[in-house]
């Protein structure tokens, strides 16, 4: 925000307020694929290769790299969602699509375009150097004091019970 200049147009009791996340699981997850497959448009995986859902778990058909051969995996309802969403662009966001020698499985090599580039317009690309400065500290709004990494907390995995 500081970067981009709009840290000052942020009204300062937003870092004051309080948070409340309320995320509750509700249901298998059937209805939640349901309700989020109309706003992905061909991202992660097709409809035609989910297999079923059942027992609160999405089987569905993969094949790995460089391989011809269909496999099935089964996940955890919660954890397909988890690697799908990955997948969902955030709002505002446009997918892009790689042609040419952008695309991922282009056989030229990007120092032969960079050749190309400078050969045709008669000058040296120069990758300019990066220097990371160190963040600044966060500090707590109550004391004052600059904070301390402890620690990261990962997801909780919720565990459902068999319905049979």
């Amino acid at each position: 925000m500081k970067k981009s200049g709009l840290y000052p147009q942020i009204p300062s009791d937003v870092w004051n307020q309080k948070w409340v996340v309320n995320c509750q699981a509700i249901g298998a997850g059937e209805q939640s694929i349901k309700y989020l497959a109309p706003y992905v448009f061909k991202v992660a995986i097709s409809n035609s290769r989910i297999v079923k859902i059942e027992n609160q778990r999405v089987f569905f058909k993969y094949r790995k790299d460089k391989s011809n051969r269909w496999r099935t995996m089964a996940l955890d309802v919660m954890e397909f969602l988890r690697r799908f969403l990955q997948h969902v662009l955030p709002t505002g966001f446009m997918k892009v699509r790689y042609y040419g020698f952008l695309h991922p499985g282009s056989s030229v090599p990007l120092e032969k375009i960079v050749a190309l580039i400078e050969l045709a317009f008669g000058f040296e690309i120069v990758t300019p150097k990066t220097v990371l400065e160190p963040p600044e500290p966060m500090i707590c709004t109550i004391c004052g004091k600059s904070l301390v990494f402890r620690a990261s907390l990962l997801p909780l995995k919720i565990a459902f019970a068999d319905s049979g």
